[in-house]
């Protein structure tokens, strides 16, 4: 199952907000049998939980038959249980589903505002075909570090970051058709603007800012180079004024 935010950039999260220490319990067979009764004496007292911070529709237990109210009922009087409403943006709730479905629709802008902040894809640089060099633009062949809710394929205006630093780009994320490649998963393939350093090996995480195009086959190479640079140019153009990018 994917998710818009892998465990790994979850606890990455928590840490920038503070967060000394996080319990993460895998979700197996045996634990889908908790009950909710079970869950509240075994897992929360077991660990004093002083204080519960949930989700109006938050469930826990055996087939989810536990809510807010049982919990609040089954952790009184030594636990305190807060529930988060539900937003809402234009009259409507946020939700990940519906910042799926924008995703989906290549609506990057949009799923950015629902999420509070431009969606971010992280991995390591890996080494890839050397084909974009040979057409005059490098990429950055990213392998992705969980399963990744991925947008729409195709051309993306977007920012790298590596530790406190950035640089605009471009991404394409597609199977490479005109190539006749005949990759099952979608790679992430990021060209940098100005930039000739190495960054393979690294941790990267790339804000997709703006949707460009839809991936497509072009009949010729050379198709595909005139296509690129217009591409390029969009894309140094939708960036040019944001002011919160760094030089590498």
């Amino acid at each position: 199952m994917t998710s818009l935010t892998p465990l790994e950039d979850k606890m990455a999260r928590f840490a920038d907000l503070g967060v000394d220490t996080a319990y993460v319990f895998r979700f197996d067979q045996t634990f889908a049998k908790v009950t909710p009764e079970q869950f509240v004496r075994e897992v929360l007292q077991a660990l004093q939980v002083k204080r519960a911070v949930v989700g109006f529709d938050f469930t826990f237990g055996h087939r989810g038959a536990g809510d807010p109210a049982m919990l609040e009922s089954l952790g009184a009087p030594l636990m305190q249980v807060d529930v988060a409403e539900p937003f809402h943006l234009d009259n409507k709730k946020v939700s990940s589903t519906s910042i799926r479905e924008r995703l989906l629709e290549g609506n990057v802008e949009e799923a950015a505002r629902l999420l509070g902040r431009p969606y971010q894809i992280s991995g390591v640089v890996s080494h890839g075909d050397g084909r974009g060099r040979t057409i005059g633009y490098p990429t950055a062949n990213i392998s992705l570090s969980g399963r990744y809710a991925l947008p729409r394929l195709g051309v993306y205006a977007v920012i790298l970051r590596v530790g406190d630093r950035s640089c605009p780009g471009v991404m394409n994320i597609g199977v490479k058709p005109t190539f006749g490649s005949n990759e099952a998963q979608p790679t992430p393939e990021v060209h940098l603007f100005d930039f000739n350093g190495d960054l393979y090996g690294q941790l990267v995480h790339v804000d997709i800012q703006s949707f460009i195009r839809a991936e497509q086959r072009f009949n010729s190479v050379e198709q595909l180079i005139d296509q690129i640079n217009k591409d390029a140019l969009i894309a140094r153009q939708l960036l040019q004024n944001m002011n919160n990018i760094s030089s590498f």
